[in-house]
């Protein structure tokens, strides 16, 4: 599993790119993302009001987020270059240049791989 975290104007947004062999979370509503990879993570953008505050560049920003839809992908380029673009596209939906995500990859090992069990 591959975490992949955008970050810009004070916040971050993180998604998860599961992998051959990862089971991607399933919920009511979720499409099937029948794929070797499966990119999941929050949509959002800005509204006038309600929604959840946050704090970007100092200002605060009333945002309302969609379902998070998965993603599949048949390959690992694909899938990451995709996120990327996904990541990117949320910072700008709150008036951020898309250039100035820094994006970051972590690769996270599952705790039962960890334990062995």
């Amino acid at each position: 599993m591959r975490l992949i975290r955008g970050r810009a104007g004070g916040t971050a947004l993180t998604g998860t790119l599961y992998e051959p062999g990862e089971e991607p979370p399933s919920y009511e509503g979720a499409p099937d993302a029948d794929a070797p990879f499966v990119w999941v993570c929050d949509a959002f953008y800005a509204v006038e009001s309600g929604g959840t505050v946050q704090h970007v560049d100092g200002d605060a920003i009333n945002v309302a987020f969609e379902s998070p839809a998965p993603r599949g992908f048949a390959d690992r380029d694909r899938a990451i270059a995709a996120a990327e673009e996904h990541v990117r596209t949320q910072f700008g939906r709150l008036g951020l240049a898309e250039s100035a995500v820094e994006i970051e990859h972590e690769t996270v090992v599952p705790a039962e791989s960890a334990t062995g069990e």
